[in-house]
């Protein structure tokens, strides 16, 4: 006789307090809108944190997932399965790298990467050339290296001692160039687009002449395109909009539909440096997160769709400018492609949940900057909706 078991009614009583969650239960998707447990709907312009860039209930996603259900969910990576080694290839071929490293997170790619940038330097260089070097406005992660290398005191403060050999520097190359040692910095980190900073589009001339800088005193260059990477701003990967390429570039939020990964590209020069044994992860690259990734991964990367996130993210930027010139409440505007950010007069928290209210989901990125990241297969309807409760709500 099957045995009944009672669900105890959702509470947030035994969850650890670290999230100060919106006063709704989610419950179920379908496009770019999400509905709580009393049906009423809201549309998305967070997915959940740039994740779900496919938005909610869709079919080709729903049908990888089913596939890989059937296939192995988990051996390990003592052997090897074939999803991981398609991913891996597609990447490779879509992208500057020579090799991929796969993870469960964008914090866990952001410590691997530095790991490798170590191996690397003290390999080509000398035992002292340790150092990272992080820019003024980065998030990196909230682990000890990711979190010593994100610009937040708050957040950095309670966990000191953070990992050492971390440094923060301001956004300019003459300050770079006196930090970057060649006898003792092994990595600089950079977000493209910093989106926990306020969406700050970091300029691609002074990337360009950092580039040039690290390519001098072989420091390696790490683009963190977790949050700005895979589409977001209308190419695959942010870097081709620039004109030049990192050495390793770290992926994570969208690339597997919402299930946990994260990825580290690496060119041959740093892979090279790498041996059995030196890193690793239990889960990460696994059969069942890397099969729905792949199906992601060729999503997105298809041109057709590329084009629609570059002519649809002009629009959002165009109806943000029109907002701003309209009710005069809008101080700066900033971003590309599908991810924005707009400073505000009042505390962006307080818009956040007027937006709630009124059926929209926003995000903030610093107490004045509201953010916005729709799923990447929005409307130019679904934007003009979403702009027209935005102009309400400031």
């Amino acid at each position: 006789m099957a045995t009944i078991t009672t669900v105890a009614p959702p509470s947030a009583d035994a969850l650890l307090g670290l999230y100060k969650r919106a006063p709704i239960e989610l419950v179920r998707g379908e496009g770019v809108e999400l509905f709580d447990a009393d049906g009423r709907a809201y549309l998305d312009f967070a997915s959940g944190i740039a994740v779900n860039a496919l938005g909610y209930a869709d079919d080709g996603l729903r049908e990888a997932m089913h596939a890989a259900v059937d296939g192995l969910i988990h051996v390990s990576n003592l052997f090897r399965t074939a999803p991981g080694e398609q991913l891996a290839s597609r990447l490779v071929e879509l992208s500057f790298a020579d090799k991929v490293f796969f993870c469960n997170s964008g914090a866990e790619a952001n410590e691997g990467a530095f790991k490798f940038a170590r191996k690397w330097a003290r390999s080509t260089v000398g035992a002292a050339k340790t150092d990272i070097v992080a820019l003024r406005g980065s998030f990196h992660g909230r682990l000890f290296a990711s979190l010593a290398a994100t610009d937040r005191p708050a957040y950095r403060a309670p966990f000191r001692p953070l990992a050492g050999g971390v440094s923060i520097v301001e956004r300019d190359i003459e300050d770079l160039a006196i930090v970057l040692d060649a006898e003792t910095v092994a990595a600089v980190i950079l977000e493209p687009v910093q989106g926990e900073g306020g969406v700050r589009v970091l300029d691609h001339g002074f990337i360009r002449e950092l580039r040039a800088l690290t390519r001098e005193r072989k420091v390696a260059l790490i683009f963190d395109e977790i949050q700005c990477g895979m589409g977001r701003t209308g190419t695959l990967f942010a870097y081709e909009q620039i004109g030049v390429e990192p050495d390793m570039l770290t992926l994570a939020k969208p690339i597997a539909g919402g299930l946990p990964m994260g990825a580290v590209l690496l060119n041959g020069q740093i892979a090279s440096t790498m041996k059995a044994g030196e890193h690793g992860t239990t889960f990460g690259g696994g059969p069942f997160v890397a099969s729905v990734a792949l199906h992601v991964l060729e999503r997105i990367a298809d041109p057709a769709f590329l084009a629609h996130v570059k002519s649809t993210g002009k629009l959002i930027g165009e109806g943000i400018r029109d907002i701003g010139e309209r009710t005069g409440k809008v101080r700066a505007i900033r971003g590309t492609g599908f991810i924005w950010g707009l400073d505000v007069g009042e505390a962006a928290g307080d818009v956040v949940a007027r937006a709630r209210e009124a059926g929209l989901l926003l995000l903030t990125a610093g107490d004045y900057t509201l953010r916005i990241l729709p799923p990447l297969v929005a409307s130019r309807e679904d934007i003009a909706r979403g702009l027209a409760i935005l102009e309400q709500v400031i």
